[in-house]
């Protein structure tokens, strides 16, 4: 265990790092940070720090700068989140409400993420495996065409054609509309088959195919794998930090476009609480010098997605782990309220 003012220390040396990009000397810290002890003792904690692996020398300079394992320790015990303030709370609901549909939601979500960190930002739609239903409509496009719309609690719209294999009249299609939803809406997307897997029986035989055949399609349209979809923005803000990354930026660039390699990093989304995940943490070697910080959203205190950003290990985790559960936070309000 490290003692309180070795961990002071610590943390007076990724906070100047994070800073000014400088490593970071003894001089140094016993002139910004008021210590309380001489520059030799800060030396000697620094030996220390060094010695169990939580500081590093780059190259021949004086200084030193956080290893992997300096940042853990620093935001496992030493982070405090960072609140928002009042204007850029203002500002991220301002921006956030002006949204019109769920594509709108998540992009303006990539957006204001990427802007308010200055670093990658990666959201997730929200998952249909988690949703419920809200509403299931039925229209009539031709005599035996049917459009059916499936509209989730996230605000989710799923729209399917189906042929039908016999015309199926105006009145019958409200029938089975009201029917259907008088069991699925509100219920979960699991629940589902097995609420509706004996009410083809409550129909006429003439019409039994057509139930079977838009029952069928609804039950495709749940278990489709559109929650593997994933928004990400910012991209560019990682050519500010050139220098962080140790040989070239190219293969943090090529990790960020697999969309597996990102859905892995954002974590499981029924694991709603903050992760964050540093430098060698991150099983993709493209990104070992990296750190990723994610968060669940969604409505009702249940996560529905995840999204997070990514960044460099020199970040400033307590803006950033604000700032992204700030915005999971006004994200999961809007999914509540549409």
């Amino acid at each position: 265990m490290l003692s309180e003012r070795r961990l002071q220390v610590l943390r007076a040396i990724v906070q100047d790092y994070v800073g000014t990009e400088e490593p970071v000397g003894s001089k140094a810290l016993t002139e910004r940070h008021n210590l309380g002890v001489s520059p030799a003792t800060v030396r000697n904690d620094m030996a220390a720090l060094e010695d169990e692996g939580y500081i590093a020398q780059p190259h021949t300079s004086a200084g030193r700068i956080p290893t992997d394992k300096g940042y853990r320790l620093f935001v496992d015990k030493l982070a405090e989140v960072k609140p928002l303030t009042a204007p850029e709370r203002r500002a991220i609901q301002n921006f956030l409400d002006g949204a019109v549909d769920l594509d709108d939601v998540v992009a303006r979500t990539v957006r204001l993420l990427a802007q308010l960190t200055r670093q990658v930002a990666v959201v997730q739609y929200p998952s249909l495996t988690r949703s419920t239903v809200r509403h299931v409509e039925l229209l009539s496009m031709a005599p035996a065409r049917v459009m059916l719309v499936l509209i989730t609690d996230t605000g989710r719209v799923e729209q399917r054609m189906i042929d039908c294999p016999a015309p199926f009249g105006e009145t019958s299609l409200a029938d089975l509309r009201a029917r259907l939803n008088s069991r699925v809406a509100g219920r979960r997307f699991t629940d589902v088959p097995q609420l509706v897997q004996d009410l083809p029986e409550g129909f006429e035989a003439e019409d039994r195919g057509t139930v079977q055949t838009v029952l069928s399609t609804l039950l495709e349209t749940l278990v489709e794998r559109t929650e593997e979809r994933l928004m990400i923005g910012g991209t560019a803000n990682l050519t500010r930090f050139g220098h962080d990354f140790p040989l070239t930026i190219r293969p943090v660039l090529e990790a960020l476009e697999e969309q597996v390699v990102l859905l892995k990093l954002l974590g499981e989304a029924k694991d709603p609480g903050m992760t964050v995940r540093i430098g060698h943490e991150n099983a993709h070697e493209g990104l070992n010098s990296t750190s990723v910080v994610s968060v669940g959203y969604g409505s009702g205190g249940e996560a529905v997605a995840k999204l997070g950003v990514v960044g460099p290990t020199r970040m400033d985790y307590p803006g950033t782990m604000g700032a992204v559960r700030a915005v999971a936070r006004y994200v999961g309000q809007i999914l509540a309220e549409s």
